[in-house]
């Protein structure tokens, strides 16, 4: 008598697979990996390399690894979930598994003096900005100097954020973009996300796509003019979309001081220029901002 065959498995999640289905959530698909590949590495193209994986740290970390064991230029890398994720001033940042587009990506920009470097966020957020507006409607501007931000019922709302490292002598620019994030998983009120803003899709493969190529583009562009912010005119697009300019603003800057004026311009260096009550420029190269509401003007008896 022989023994009887073991059931086979069919290798799908959920069905003699181990770990938790990504169809769990039917709103939020996992992302297909070998069909961006596919639509995004292509010759001559900037992208090199594109890996999905299911949960990670920090995207930012494993690539900034990667750039110091000598990886080349191209190499992107998106994670479903992140569980030890950062934002600007070594903040923590959480969303659900899928909700939104969570990457890195490793660039080494040879032609550009190193000074210039700063300009790259910069970039990666007229990027940003550019395509979900194209891509989704949803008018989203730039809160100096990266802050994706959109407006809900007369409220600015951050939709995203976007932080650069420097590792083995590339960049790595890490972006967290909340795509479906439902009111009652904001980690914050202040926070949005694509669906919330009524968005006329949140296909994340999509976003991806249209928002790689346009980086790819407007990267080609500021290196041929070798970082030159006006010459590849990156600051007239990035000023075109700064929410900041023209509005009273608080800065705190680092060792717990505090700047307040009004946000007049971005200079060649991508600082913001700041004009104090006493007519006082100061241009700004770090600080968390804050768009300071105009007080309201009193009622005439």
């Amino acid at each position: 008598m022989t023994a009887p065959e073991t059931p086979r498995r069919s290798g799908l999640r959920g069905f003699g697979h181990a770990g938790p289905s990504p169809w769990t959530d039917l709103d939020r698909p996992p992302l297909d990996e070998e069909a961006l590949r596919r639509d995004l590495i292509v010759p001559d193209g900037l992208w090199t390399s594109l890996d999905v994986v299911a949960e990670t740290g920090s995207t930012n970390s494993d690539l900034a690894a990667r750039a110091a064991a000598g990886a080349g230029q191209g190499a992107v890398l998106v994670a479903e979930a992140q569980s030890a994720a950062r934002g600007r001033l070594d903040r923590a940042w959480t969303a659900p598994p899928r909700s939104g587009l969570f990457l890195s990506v490793l660039l080494r920009p040879e032609e550009v003096p190193v000074e210039r470097y700063g300009w790259l966020p910069i970039l990666v957020g007229v990027a940003a900005a550019s395509t979900l507006g194209r891509v989704t409607g949803v008018e989203v501007g730039l809160k100096w100097p990266n802050d994706l931000q959109t407006e809900i019922d007369g409220a600015e709302r951050k939709l995203g954020g976007i932080l650069t490292e420097l590792a083995g002598g590339a960049v790595v620019v890490g972006m967290g973009l909340n795509v479906s994030l439902r009111a009652e998983e904001l980690p914050v009120p202040t926070a949005a996300s694509l669906a919330l803003a009524g968005a006329s899709t949140t296909d994340r493969g999509t976003l991806l796509r249209a928002l790689l190529r346009e980086l790819a583009e407007l990267y080609r562009e500021w290196t041929a003019a070798a970082g030159d912010p006006h010459a590849s005119d990156l600051l007239r697009a990035y000023v075109d979309r700064c929410t900041t300019l023209g509005r009273r603003v608080k800065v705190h800057l680092p060792g717990d001081r505090e700047l307040v004026g009004e946000a007049v311009a971005v200079d060649g260096d991508g600082r913001l220029v700041v004009r104090t009550p006493d007519g006082v420029r100061r241009a700004v190269g770090a600080g968390d901002v804050v768009h300071v509401r105009p007080e309201p003007r009193p009622q005439p008896r």
